[in-house]
């Protein structure tokens, strides 16, 4: 399953058949390096954007998704950016995200920017490694691309598994289903997922997608931000990509659920 996330990440969106056999690398090159000048001009179909808007796109894929940061990397100003991000959004390219301080504490005294998502993966994918580097990708010339993917590539992969843990949510909690599902930040707290269903339940959870299994700290930090921020979760749950040490799993009952990677074929079943 880690596979399929990974070359998700890259491909989701594309109308290519994927070989999971071959290296995401070999598959990199084939069907989006080497297809460069084709894919540029799908791209530019869809997106319909000048080279602000590009620069928005690209600032948005490569940085925090805050709407003032994505504008400060394209040096535009937030009358003219956010004119292209609103088109942008008619256009179902991106999407923008607010923050669910509703239910926190904070609604009255967050005034964290929105962020930017992406609808399809690839294009997430083409802006933060093709488009910005495109000059050394019409001479063939790869090694940045593959650098700069590979310098980034936990954080790329993170936000997928985001994005695909509240997906899983929305399809397996049945009995009460979610009403709204999201994420929250401002300042250095954050919260991968935050969800209410529609009896009114919360939930809250975290997404970590790395090469080690998540530890009982993790549902000690989320308790202790929820104290904080006045939230009352119904339940926590947690999402591994490498599982859960035995400590955590001792934790496990009916108000913290655990789920790994593999969770997520539910998702393609």
């Amino acid at each position: 399953m880690e596979t399929a996330i990974n070359y998700f990440a890259v491909f989701g969106g594309l109308d290519v058949k994927i070989d999971t056999t071959k290296p995401l690398g070999v598959l990199i090159k084939r069907h989006i390096l080497d297809a460069y000048y084709d894919l540029h001009d799908e791209v530019d179909k869809v997106v319909k954007a000048d080279n602000v808007g590009y620069k928005i796109l690209s600032g948005i894929a490569l940085g925090d998704r805050r709407i003032n940061s994505a504008f400060k990397r394209a040096d535009c100003e937030f009358e003219d950016g956010i004119e292209i991000v609103q088109t942008l959004c008619e256009k179902e390219v991106i999407f923008e995200e607010t923050s669910m301080d509703h239910l926190t504490n904070q609604f009255e005294e967050n005034d964290a920017a929105d962020k930017l998502l992406f609808v399809s993966p690839f294009i997430r994918f083409w802006f933060a490694f093709v488009a910005p580097l495109y000059r050394g990708v019409k001479r063939e010339e790869y090694d940045e691309v593959y650098e700069r993917f590979d310098n980034r590539k936990q954080e790329f992969m993170d936000l997928i598994f985001e994005q695909l843990c509240h997906e899983y949510l929305k399809v397996t909690f049945k009995d009460d289903e979610i009403d709204e599902i999201g994420r929250y930040w401002d300042g250095d707290d954050e919260i991968e997922l935050l969800a209410q269903t529609y009896s009114g339940k919360v939930i809250i959870g975290s997404c970590r997608y790395l090469d080690s299994k998540t530890k009982k700290s993790e549902i000690n930090r989320l308790r202790e931000l929820c104290e904080k921020l006045e939230i009352v979760p119904d339940t926590v749950v947690l999402f591994s990509k490498k599982g859960f040490t035995n400590e955590l799993k001792a934790e496990k009952g009916e108000g913290l659920r655990l789920f790994t990677a593999k969770s997520l074929k539910a998702l393609v079943n």
